[in-house]
C-alpha cells in the first residue's frame, strides 16, 4: 500500500446510519449545533471536511470514541438552510481518510491522513470482477422495488472501467446497512473491495429469488382461495334459490374453522377435513348429511389437547383421604405408595409402568368415594362408568357408523362429558360384566386398561386412534373370581376389607350422623348415644360396609324431624338404645350371644363372612346305627371335607382320646351347623368339628367360654386360616374373651385394634391335641362295646 499523500486538519461531520463513500455526490442533512458549526467552518475555509459515521446512531452528542476511525474526505459544494433551522449540505466525496487525532475546538475537529487508491495488482481479475459486478447490479436494480436510477446513472455505471469508482458507486446506491458499507470503506484493496461488493450483490439476489418463490406460492394460494371463495359464493346463490342453503354453508365454514383450531393429531384432522368435504356435497336435509354432521360434532367435542393442571402431592392426598374416610389404613397406604411413584416420575415417559388400580371389597365400604377423593386430591375431573350388566362389546367400543343411531362407546362418551384428556375414570362393578352373542365387553376392556395399548385406543364410531394414556383408571369389584384373568393381570388389586363394629361406630359418630342431622334440619336439636349406634349396627344392619347403617341413621333423623314438627321440644333430644324400636321398629337381626355353660357335643367356633366375623356353634350327636355320617347346615364341599378329616383323625387316635371301639361302624354321626339357610364353607372349622365329635363320642363337656378357629389335617396339625381380625372382633363382641388360634396366625394380631386385644386371652396351638386337652373337661368314660346303647348325655 502507498504512503498517504496528504495529512490535513479539518472539521469533522458525524453521520447517523449513513456512510458516504468516495466518488459520489450526495446530500446530507445537518441539524445538531456542533455539526452545523463544523459545516460553517468548512465553508469559511477551503470547503474540505471529514465525513465520519457514528458507531451508535442513538448518541446525540458524539465524542471521538463514538466515531469510526475511517471516514471520507469531502468537499462541501453547497449548504441550504431550511425553515426549521437545519442545513441540507451537498457534498462531493473524494478520498478515504483515516483520522489520527482530534483537536480541541467548539466542534469536532481532527487531523487525518488522506488515503489514495492503491494500484490494481491483477488487471485481468479486476476486469472480470468489473463485468460480474455490473451484471449483478443490473439484475439487482431489476429486482429491487425501491431503488430507481435514471438512464444516465445506469449508463455511467455500465461504462465505468475504474474498479474503485465502480465499487464505491454501486455500494452507494444499494440499501445495505451502515456496518456493511463501513466495511467497504475500510477495505483499501480495490480487488478485495470488488469481491465484497459482488458477494453482497449475489446474497441479495438470492434473497430476491426466495422472495419471488414465496410470493408465487402465496399468489397461487390466494388464487386458489379466491377460486374457492368464488365457487362458494356461487353455491350460496344456488342454495339460496333452492331455499335454506345459507345456514348450511355458514355451518360448514364454522365446522372448518373449529377443525383448524381444535389441535387434533394430523391424521385425525385429515379425516375430519375429508368428512367435511363429503358433507359439503350433500343435500342439507339428507340422512347422510345428518350422520356426517353428527360424526364431525363428536370429533370436535371430545378433548384432544385440553387438560386440567394436575396436582401430585401425597401430603394433600393423605389429608383428603383422611377427611373423607375413617380407618382403611392399609388401603390408604397402598394408594399413597402408588401416587408417590406418579409424583416422582411426573413429566417423564413411563408408559407401561402405571398399573390400573382395582378396589375389591364388599358393598358399602367406600370404593367409589375413594375414587372421588383421589380425583379431588389430584385436581382432576371425575367420571363414573357403571359396567354392571354390560353384555355388548359395542357399549365399550361403540357402534360402527353404518348402523342407524350409532354412537361411540362409554369411554369416548365419558371423555366428551369431562372435556379433558386427564380425568379420573371410575369403572364401577367391573366384575359384573358378562358376554353373549353380541361380544365380550371384558375383551374390549383389555385395550382400555393396558398402558401399552391405550394410547391408540380405537372406538368403532370415531374410527381414529384416541390417546387414553393420561386417564387415571380406577376399577371397583366385589369379587375377583368373575374377572377374566387377562383383564385382572392388567390391574393393581387393592383389597378393601369390611369395617369392624368399632369402625362403624366411629364412622357413624363423626361422619354419617352429623350429615343426616344436617339433612333433616335438626342441627343442635338431636343427638344419638354410642349405645344406640352399636345396637343399630348389631340388630338393624348386617353388612360389611356402612350403607345400611347410613340408611337407618337417616330414618332416625327423619322420624325425629316429623316428631319435632308435631310437638317441638326445647334443647337437645338424645336417642338412646332403648328408643330405637320407636324409630326403626322391631330389630331384624339377633346379635351373637355366646353360651357360657359347658356343653356335650357342641363347640364354639368362629367364622368370617363378607359382613364381618361371627360365632359358629357346631353340634355333633352320636346315635346307634351303622356308621353313617350326616352333615347338615348348608355346608360347602371344603367344609364337608374338613368334617371327614376331623373324623378320620379321631378314628386314628381312638385310644388316645378314649373313644368307643368300632364307633365308626356302630354309631351314626350327625354334625350340624345352625342357621341352615345361610351357606357355609371353608376349612377353618376343622378343629371345632373335631372337638364337637370328640365330646359327643366321649360324653365329656366342652368349655363354651372359649372360641376356636383353625384347619385340621389328617395328622392332627392345625393350619393357619384367614379373617383373624374379624373373628377376634366377633368373639369380643359376643362376650368371649378366650380364643384359640393356629400358631401360624400369630403375626396377624398386629391388625387387631389394641382396645380389643387387651381384653382377649389368645392361645396359639400347633396340633389338635392341645385343643382337646384344653377344652374337654371331665375324664373320658369307659369305652363302649359294640351294640351297647349310648349313655345319657353322650349327645345333644
Amino acid at each position: 500500500m502507498k504512503e498517504p499523500l496528504l495529512s490535513l486538519e479539518l472539521p469533522v461531520l458525524p453521520l447517523r446510519n449513513t456512510v458516504v463513500l468516495p466518488h459520489v455526490t450526495t446530500a446530507v442533512d445537518v441539524g445538531r449545533p456542533k455539526s452545523k458549526r463544523a459545516v460553517e467552518e468548512a465553508l469559511q475555509g477551503d470547503r474540505f471536511i471529514f465525513l465520519v459515521t457514528q458507531k451508535d446512531p442513538e448518541v446525540d452528542s458524539p465524542e471521538p470514541e463514538d466515531l469510526y476511525e475511517y471516514g471520507t474526505l469531502a468537499v462541501v459544494k453547497q449548504a441550504l438552510r431550511l425553515p426549521d433551522g437545519s442545513l441540507q449540505v451537498m457534498v462531493e466525496a473524494r478520498n478515504r481518510a483515516r483520522l489520527l487525532r482530534y483537536v480541541a475546538a467548539p466542534y469536532l475537529r481532527a487531523v487525518g491522513e488522506v488515503l489514495p487508491e492503491g494500484p490494481v495488482e491483477d488487471k485481468e481479475l479486476a476486469r472480470i470482477l468489473i463485468s460480474e459486478v455490473q451484471e449483478a447490479f443490473e439484475r439487482y436494480l431489476q429486482n429491487h422495488k425501491t431503488i430507481k436510477l435514471d438512464r444516465y446513472q445506469q449508463e455511467a455505471i455500465k461504462s465505468t472501467l475504474d474498479p474503485a469508482i465502480l465499487a464505491d458507486t454501486v455500494a452507494h446506491y444499494t440499501t445495505w446497512d451502515a456496518q456493511e458499507k463501513q466495511g467497504l470503506l475500510e477495505t483499501l484493496s480495490v480487488e478485495e473491495r470488488l469481491k465484497r461488493v459482488l458477494a453482497l450483490l449475489l446474497r441479495d439476489l438470492e434473497r430476491f429469488e426466495l422472495d419471488k418463490r414465496i410470493a408465487a406460492r402465496v399468489k397461487e394460494q390466494m388464487d386458489q382461495n379466491q377460486r374457492e371463495y368464488y365457487l362458494r359464493e356461487q353455491m350460496k346463490a344456488i342454495q339460496k334459490e333452492l331455499g335454506g342453503g345459507e345456514d348450511f354453508l355458514s355451518e360448514i365454514e364454522e365446522l372448518r374453522e373449529r377443525i383448524e383450531k381444535k389441535g387434533m393429531p394430523e391424521g385425525v384432522k385429515e379425516k375430519a377435513l375429508k368428512e367435511l368435504k363429503r358433507l359439503e356435497k350433500m343435500q342439507p336435509g339428507s340422512p347422510e348429511a345428518t350422520v356426517s354432521r353428527t360424526y364431525l360434532d363428536w370429533l370436535l367435542d371430545v378433548p384432544w389437547t385440553e387438560a386440567d393442571p394436575e396436582v401430585l402431592d401425597i401430603q394433600v392426598t393423605k389429608r383428603v383421604l383422611d377427611e373423607d374416610h375413617y380407618g382403611l389404613k392399609e388401603v390408604k397406604e397402598r394408594i399413597l405408595e402408588y401416587l408417590a411413584v406418579r409424583q416422582l416420575t411426573q413429566g417423564k415417559e413411563v408408559r407401561g409402568h402405571a398399573p390400573i388400580l382395582c378396589f375389591v371389597g364388599p358393598p358399602g365400604v367406600g370404593k367409589t368415594s375413594l375414587g372421588k377423593s383421589i380425583a379431588r386430591s389430584m385436581n382432576r375431573r371425575f367420571h363414573r362408568i357403571s359396567l354392571g350388566g354390560v353384555r355388548d362389546e359395542a357399549e365399550i367400543r361403540g357402534h360402527r357408523r353404518t348402523y342407524i343411531g350409532a354412537l361411540p362407546g362409554k369411554i369416548i362418551q365419558g371423555m366428551k362429558q369431562v372435556g379433558v384428556v386427564n380425568p379420573v375414570f371410575l369403572l364401577d362393578e367391573i366384575d359384573k360384566m358378562s358376554a353373549d352373542w353380541r361380544g365380550d365387553p371384558a375383551s374390549a376392556m383389555l385395550e382400555v386398561l393396558d398402558p401399552e395399548q391405550n394410547h391408540t385406543f380405537t372406538d368403532h364410531y370415531l374410527d381414529v386412534p384416541y390417546d387414553l394414556s393420561r386417564v387415571f383408571f380406577i376399577t371397583t369389584a366385589n369379587t375377583l373370581s368373575t374377572i377374566p384373568k387377562p383383564l385382572l393381570d392388567r390391574m393393581e388389586v387393592i383389597e378393601i376389607p369390611g369395617y369392624t363394629a368399632l369402625e362403624k361406630r366411629a364412622i357413624a359418630r363423626h361422619f354419617r350422623w352429623p350429615f343426616q342431622v344436617k339433612e333433616a334440619g335438626l342441627e343442635g336439636r338431636l343427638e344419638i348415644t354410642d349405645r344406640a349406634i352399636d345396637r343399630i349396627v348389631q340388630e338393624y344392619t348386617r353388612e360389611a360396609g356402612v350403607r345400611n347403617l347410613d340408611r337407618e341413621l337417616s330414618k332416625v333423623a327423619r322420624k325425629a324431624a316429623k316428631d319435632y314438627l308435631e310437638a317441638p321440644w326445647e334443647g337437645v333430644r338424645v336417642v338412646d338404645a332403648n328408643d330405637l324400636e320407636a324409630y326403626l321398629g322391631v330389630p331384624r337381626h339377633r346379635p351373637d350371644r355366646a353360651e357360657k355353660a359347658p356343653q356335650v357335643g357342641a363347640a364354639q367356633g368362629l367364622a368370617w363372612t363378607p359382613y364381618g366375623g361371627t360365632l359358629l356353634t357346631i353340634e355333633a350327636v352320636a346315635v346307634p346305627g351303622t356308621g353313617k355320617v350326616n352333615l347338615t347346615g348348608n355346608l360347602g364341599e371344603v367344609m364337608k371335607e374338613s368334617a371327614h378329616a376331623a373324623l378320620t383323625y379321631l378314628r386314628a387316635h381312638r385310644e388316645e382320646w378314649g373313644l368307643p371301639e368300632g364307633f365308626h361302624k356302630d354309631f351314626d354321626l350327625h354334625i350340624h351347623v345352625p342357621e341352615g339357610a345361610t351357606p357355609k364353607d371353608g376349612p377353618s372349622a376343622g378343629i371345632t368339628m373335631a372337638t364337637a365329635l370328640a365330646s359327643a363320642l366321649t360324653g365329656r363337656p366342652v368349655r363354651m367360654d372359649i372360641a376356636m378357629t383353625g384347619e385340621i389335617t389328617l395328622r392332627g396339625r392345625v393350619l393357619a386360616i384367614g379373617g383373624v381380625k374379624e373373628k377376634l372382633l366377633a368373639a369380643h363382641q359376643a362376650g368371649i374373651y378366650k380364643v384359640i388360634l393356629p400358631r401360624e396366625n400369630a403375626p396377624e394380631l398386629k391388625e387387631v385394634p389394641e382396645e380389643v386385644l387387651k381384653d382377649l386371652e389368645v392361645t396359639f396351638v400347633e396340633e389338635i391335641g392341645e385343643v382337646l386337652r384344653l377344652l374337654l373337661l371331665s375324664p373320658a368314660p369307659p369305652p363302649r362295646t359294640p351294640g351297647e346303647r349310648p349313655q345319657p348325655g353322650l349327645g345333644l
